[in-house]
């Protein structure tokens, strides 16, 4: 299979799709994560249905000070994973394709749970994620399309959205993956050096440290994780902390004390110049079986 480049959206539609079109949508920068989900988008097209992998740094979702200029931007590596995986088309536009005309004066608002966690820390960033989003749904016109679950927040708003607003696609959310020393992929590791990677690993260390303790509920969870991240504080580099928090997948507000059954364990720090999230989902007061890292 060779992987077409395409960079618009009236190229998209010229070509029959013959049966499913899944999109996977990126900001490039490809890796073992994104090629996951091309993957899993292949399995649920079939052999007679079509995979588009969207590539496109969204200046909407990056505030100011944040590394929209400096993110990597790795085209033709992208087109190899891409193909490697399975994708039959990537869409790579132009912000004049996506924005014609400039920064659009009407957008997509996150709400109340786009101001939580990752919106508190970055206004202004979710309202950029659901605008493009809802732009390349009706630009790509897919039947499912695949997001990591890495990005917990934004998967959740994802889907709020297409329920709220009637879009007629299926949104299916991927499992984070690992490198072997369970930190999560993301574009962004790049950057890490191999002092600020070995403080990184606080991220994970506190997460399954915390999901060892889910059975006995959140209490013990948030003691757990705290206690695994203010040890990496005192490292050097040291981790600083941003947030973490226990939550409800539905809305991200904080589960109380009490709480039982589905919750989701959230993170987010900078080590160095480099900011990372991540995240577990958990079952609280009740044993998870066959759990894996």
């Amino acid at each position: 299979m060779t992987t077409r480049l395409i960079r618009t959206a009236e190229e998209l539609q010229e070509l029959p799709s013959g049966g499913r079109r899944a999109v996977v949508m990126t900001m490039g920068a490809l890796h073992e994560g994104h090629a996951t989900l091309i993957r899993t988008a292949r399995e649920a097209a079939g052999p007679e249905g079509q995979v588009v992998v969207t590539v496109f740094v969204n200046p909407l979702q990056f505030g100011a000070g944040e590394d929209l200029d400096r993110y990597p931007r790795t085209l033709d590596a992208d087109m190899v994973v891409a193909e490697e995986a399975g994708a039959d088309l990537v869409l790579a536009p132009s912000v004049d394709e996506v924005y014609p005309g400039g920064e659009p004066q009407v957008r997509v608002t996150a709400g109340p749970m786009g101001e939580r966690l990752e919106g508190a820390s970055r206004p202004g960033h979710f309202d950029g994620m659901l605008t493009v989003v809802a732009k390349l749904l009706h630009l790509t016109r897919p039947d499912v399309a695949f997001f990591g679950q890495k990005d917990a927040q934004q998967l959740a708003l994802i889907r709020r959205m297409v329920r709220d607003l009637n879009f007629p696609v299926e949104i299916v959310g991927v499992p984070t993956v690992r490198e072997g020393d369970n930190l999560a992929l993301s574009s962004r590791n790049r950057y890490l050096s191999e002092a600020d990677r070995a403080t990184a690993l606080a991220l994970s260390k506190a997460l399954f440290a915390a999901r060892a303790e889910a059975p006995r509920g959140a209490v013990p969870v948030r003691h757990a994780a705290q206690e695994v991240l203010e040890e990496a504080a005192r490292l050097q580099p040291p981790l600083q902390l941003d947030y973490v928090a226990l939550v409800d997948p539905a809305d991200f507000t904080d589960v109380p004390d009490d709480h039982t059954g589905e919750a989701v364990l959230a993170v987010a720090a900078k080590v160095g110049t480099t900011r990372l999230i991540d995240n577990l989902p958990l079952t609280l007061g009740a044993t998870t079986l066959g759990a894996t890292r």
